[in-house]
């Protein structure tokens, strides 16, 4: 298995905790996240941050309804072919959560949204037919500690541009993501 390295690595991991000391004193974002993910053809990094909706939909005793919306970007490393090749990619994503009212404990949620790909091929043997790509995921977390500030999670986050144009091979990462919630 390929894991990122070196200088690019580096970088996602300075721009995230540069991202958290910027956003947290803007006040504008509610989260930023970091994740990693695996896939046959690619691993990937992705920082991402958050702005809720402050929104609660069917709202029940200890349960309820919500979302935010994510920016991300991400670096994916191809690999596994001969010749492989790396992608930057920028998603916005709507994402619905299932959680405790009070803001902690376990999660699920849901999310659809868009994708653009620096280039429309991964390897030698994969490539994509338009670097446009719409990306859903679903996921399961857990968010703890003081006021649920922190959150770690699993996603299962698949991309393809939904026939707009064929081939259309797609692409799906199991990732693990931690968040820091500013609020």
């Amino acid at each position: 298995m390929r894991i990122l390295t070196g200088a690019k690595a580096g970088l996602l991991v300075a721009a995230a905790v540069l991202g958290m000391g910027i956003s947290g004193a803007a006040g504008a974002v509610d989260g930023v996240s970091i994740a990693y993910g695996h896939a046959s053809v690619a691993n990937a990094a992705r920082i991402g941050v958050e702005w809720n909706w402050n929104k609660h939909w069917f709202e029940g005793r200890n349960w309820h309804l919500g979302g935010y919306w994510e920016l991300s970007a991400g670096y994916w490393q191809g690999r596994g072919a001969d010749t492989n090749y790396d992608i930057s990619d920028v998603g916005f994503t709507p994402v619905f959560r299932i959680e405790r009212n009070s803001g902690r404990g376990v999660y699920l949620e849901a999310g659809v949204g868009a994708h653009l790909l620096s280039r429309t091929r991964i390897n030698s043997e994969r490539a994509f037919s338009t670097a446009f790509q719409f990306g859903d995921h679903i996921g399961v977390g857990y968010r703890f500690g003081p006021h649920g500030r922190y959150d770690i999670g699993y996603r299962f986050q698949h991309l393809s541009n939904a026939d707009i144009k064929k081939p259309n091979p797609g692409i799906n990462f199991q990732e693990i993501r931690f968040e820091y919630h500013f609020h």
